[in-house]
């Protein structure tokens, strides 16, 4: 049984589409909404979809961890609430759980947008993720409950909780599959350059031993 876990915090606008694209999951599978007391609709749209909520306090790394409590699956499959997997993407993971529980999959990095910036930076992140194991939340993470906790799960961490959990694993049992997140580009409205600078400078200060409360500050 897949669960898939979606933290939410006034996703609202986003929500829809990503849950719209998980229809073509098993029938055995169910989406969990762990909402960190969201302002806005998010509760209503997720209820109107029929998925079940958990609510937890405000912070990605602690929805996530309270969301994977409340699933119900062998299998977890964490998505971001502005992220939508392209379809096939069922069959794709599918063939992964299949395979190997003792590893963990991310999807292909893709971004919403059809500019030449937007492209460098899929490379960039397809570089990153080749050569240094460091996957991020919004390219998804497939992997099965055992292995998850084994290596203790999300921390209770305001940013850097996907870098975290990653680096638990170790780029040997981590696998990218050649299938499509495609991600909103909203945050990088502003410049790929700057908001590009500013996640390399957070990841640096996480890596020089940075709280992660005093990043999220920075990473705005």
């Amino acid at each position: 049984m897949l669960s898939i876990v979606i933290p939410t915090l006034n996703a609202a606008a986003t929500l829809p589409a990503t849950l719209a694209c998980l229809g073509e999951r098993s029938a055995d599978s169910e989406i969990v909404v762990s909402d960190g007391f969201s302002s806005d609709r998010t509760l209503a749209v997720a209820q109107e979809a029929g998925v079940r909520v958990v609510e937890s306090p405000r912070g990605r790394g602690m929805q996530l961890a309270a969301g994977a409590a409340g699933a119900r699956g062998d299998w977890l499959l964490f998505l971001h609430a502005d992220t939508r997997l392209a379809p096939g993407w069922a069959v794709a993971a599918e063939r992964f759980c299949s395979a190997s529980a003792s590893r963990a999959a991310y999807f292909r990095f893709t971004l919403d947008d059809d500019t030449s910036a937007a492209r460098r930076l899929e490379r960039l992140v397809a570089w990153r993720c080749r050569r240094l194991g460091l996957p991020y939340g919004d390219q998804g993470l497939l992997i099965s409950r055992t292995l998850y906790r084994d290596v203790g799960g999300f921390h209770a961490l305001p940013l850097m909780e996907d870098v975290d959990l990653v680096r638990r694993l170790g780029r040997d049992r981590l696998v990218g599959l050649d299938h499509p997140a495609i991600t909103s580009a909203a945050r990088y409205r502003d410049g790929y350059v700057g908001r590009s600078l500013r996640n390399l400078a957070c990841l640096s200060l996480y890596f020089a031993g940075v709280p992660a409360a005093r990043i999220a500050r920075l990473y705005g």
